[in-house]
């Protein structure tokens, strides 16, 4: 089943839920205070068990757009990066209209789930090896004030149904 959206205004978290609750995907969110990094949300952790996610928007000099999904601590080296994820050259940045344009979210809301609203397939997603050995995968459900958990085979499940085959890949140092 893949799921086709207007792409005129970014999806919201409760649009996430009803897509998530159509799949028949368990999910579980906690709301709390906003957080930008992963020094905030350390707090969170006692709270919310599974593997928490940092997230990377980066582009080629072909402006071809990657979201990097990773576990929270794990580094990931950006210049040797694109030789793992199948980038045309070396990876910066992706700006934040572009963010907004593609994944509908702003700086420090930036998850996977975002592919919701990449109904034009211009993000290709890559799910680090090692973030999924964790059973469940936490992220932000388009808005950094809340923690959605989700199996990772229904995340995977989810990626499928937005039309997106995310790469399953060992990007982290």
């Amino acid at each position: 089943m893949t799921v086709e959206t207007e792409s005129a205004s970014p999806k919201t978290a409760d649009d996430l839920f009803r897509l998530l609750d159509s799949l028949n995907i368990p999910h579980k969110t906690k709301t709390h205070p906003p957080v930008f990094t992963v020094a905030e949300s350390v707090s969170l952790r006692d709270e919310i068990p599974g593997g928490h996610t940092k997230n990377l928007f980066v582009k080629d000099k072909k402006d071809q757009f990657f979201l990097l999904t990773v576990e929270e601590n794990a580094n990931v080296d950006l210049k040797t990066v694109h030789t793992v994820i199948g980038a045309a050259s070396k990876v910066s940045f992706g700006k934040p209209e572009k963010l907004m344009e593609y994944l509908g979210v702003a700086p420090g809301s930036v998850t996977a789930f975002g592919a919701i609203n990449d109904t034009d397939h211009k993000v290709t997603f890559v799910l680090d090896k090692d973030l999924m050995q964790h059973e469940i995968i936490n992220c932000h459900p388009l808005t950094n004030e809340a923690t959605t958990s989700i199996g990772r085979d229904d995340l995977l499940r989810f990626m499928q149904a937005t039309g997106h085959s995310p790469l399953v890949l060992k990007v982290t140092a």
